[in-house]
């Protein structure tokens, strides 16, 4: 069994499937005017992106954002995929977020009811 069965929840709510993930990583927001800069825990998935102006078309990577941090979140990306591969050798299905508190970053997972009736 793959990842289809692993579903991530995205920070604004959203449910990706994990086998659609294809790198994961961790950048910093710019500092905005009365907005200090933030930190982005992000999957970029297996399918592209694009969007038009005037001038033609881009197409580029699709990211979704998982955890915002005011802090750096040292070795989330490995975490993240340390967890995922744990997850397809056990053969487990559920939803799997990312978690931050007081400056720390984690994934919880939470199995689906495996009681078909």
């Amino acid at each position: 069994m793959g990842l289809e069965n692993i579903w991530v929840a995205t920070l604004t709510g959203g449910l990706i499937r994990a086998d659609c993930i294809v790198g994961v990583e961790s950048h910093q927001t710019p500092e905005l005017t009365g907005k200090p800069a933030r930190w982005l825990l992000d999957i970029t998935l297996a399918v592209p992106a694009g969007s038009g102006t005037g001038d033609g078309w881009e197409i580029s990577q699709l990211h979704r954002t998982l955890a915002q941090t005011d802090s750096y979140p040292a070795h989330a990306a490995e975490e993240l995929a340390r967890t995922l591969d744990r997850l397809r050798r056990d053969g487990s299905a559920g939803l799997l977020r990312a978690v931050t508190r007081h400056e720390s970053l984690r994934f919880e997972f939470l199995p689906f009811d495996r009681d078909d009736s």
